[in-house]
């Protein structure tokens, strides 16, 4: 019997689109818990909750959903890029 070799290229992580954060466990366990009843990943069930928010600020504010989340994009890539 030969035993194949399978060699993965090891693919570089493109940090221009993805970014970790770091949450304690019991945030965590909530997280996974919270999107078990979803069937959401932790990623998108974070990306829910952001969508949550940006739609009770935009309410809040009395200004459109689409043109806060511009906003608040626009003000979260400045700090991205520590302006």
């Amino acid at each position: 019997m030969v035993k194949r070799m399978i060699i993965r290229k090891k693919k570089e992580m493109d940090i221009t689109k993805w970014k970790s954060c770091a949450v304690d466990i019991d945030t965590y366990c909530l997280l996974r818990a919270m999107g078990s009843h979803g069937f959401r990943k932790p990623a998108s069930m974070i990306a829910k909750i952001v969508d949550d928010e940006v739609k009770k600020i935009s309410k809040k504010n009395g200004s459109p959903y689409d043109k806060t989340r511009e906003s608040l994009l626009s003000q979260g890539k400045k700090l991205l890029n520590g302006k």
